[in-house]
């Protein structure tokens, strides 16, 4: 499957939300859609999933105009949605229903995801008797049980601890593995840099940056090395300044010229007792504050 949003254009009276949005999302793989709040992410994927129209621009699947009615989608929102008050399996199966199964179907998926994520002992209970991570959890069965085939997670790890954000990442890579399109949103840069092949960051209601993580990585200057030694202060000495120490046992070593690299990873390793050097690439925080820029303004590398 290919989902493509092309020049969507959205306003609320005389606000501009959505300025000409495009971006092109993949089966199999998982897409980054970031940006700042109020930068349009949360429209875009309302307009996606059919919440409301855009005023101009279409999306399509496969090249196709997109049909609401005949796709699946599956919506994890970063702002909660279930009944504090009613037992979960009622509500789980009642959601389920709603997607379009019918209520054996529903009652049976339910069970298997609730056994998946750990969650069978808490079936017959109150949803307010649970964890913020373990509500969390309910609320992506009611994301995953219908089977979409478009998985959109805003914000899917808040709240959760480390086993169960790991829980969690091996459900989403399920979800990939069977070639599904799936959209993450979230402000915390690694878990969209561990998983997500493609990103858009938006900036006040236009596409500041697009395109294939790891190629948009290689479009910096490749002139840094990374090196980690318990002889650092032996390697500050050596490279005086061009060294810029990064913590106790890691340098940062400004090169002359990207060409310079290879000689001097064999110089470093010839001369001093290396655990680990490897090329500087920007991590996606510092591509995102960069791009993403302050209010008012747009970023731009220079």
């Amino acid at each position: 499957m290919k989902l493509a949003l092309e020049n969507i254009q959205k306003s609320f009276g005389e606000k501009r939300v959505l300025k000409g949005v495009s971006l092109t999302a993949e089966g199999g793989k998982a897409f980054g859609l970031l940006g700042r709040n109020g930068a349009g992410k949360t429209t875009s994927i309302r307009i996606l999933m059919g919440v409301f129209p855009a005023d101009s621009g279409q999306i399509l699947l496969d090249g196709k105009p997109l049909d609401n009615s005949q796709i699946g989608f599956g919506y994890l929102p970063e702002e909660r949605g279930l009944y504090p008050k009613k037992k979960i399996i009622d509500q789980l199966v009642y959601f389920a229903e709603l997607k379009g199964m019918c209520k054996a179907d529903a009652v049976k998926g339910v069970d298997k995801w609730l056994e998946r994520l750990g969650m069978t002992e808490y079936r017959n209970k109150r949803l307010d008797v649970l964890s913020k991570g373990n509500q969390q959890k309910i609320q992506l069965i009611t994301a995953l049980v219908h089977n979409p085939q478009i998985v959109i997670l805003d914000e899917p790890f808040s709240g959760l601890d480390p086993v169960n954000a790991m829980l969690l990442k091996e459900v989403v890579r399920e979800q990939i593995a069977k070639g599904k399109i799936v959209l993450f949103s979230s402000h915390q840069m690694s878990y969209i840099e561990e998983f997500c092949d493609s990103i858009a960051i938006l900036h006040d209601g236009t596409v500041a940056l697009r395109g294939d993580l790891y190629d948009i990585k290689r479009q910096y200057k490749r002139d840094k090395l990374v090196v980690r030694s318990a002889e650092i202060d032996k390697l500050i000495s050596a490279f005086a300044a061009q060294a810029t120490k990064r913590s106790d046992n890691e340098l940062l070593i400004q090169l002359s010229s990207p060409d310079e690299k290879q000689e001097i990873m064999k110089q470093l390793t010839a001369q001093f007792d290396i655990d680990e050097i490897k090329v500087f690439e920007p991590s996606l925080n510092d591509i995102f504050v960069e791009y993403a820029g302050n209010e008012g303004q747009g970023g731009s590398r220079s």
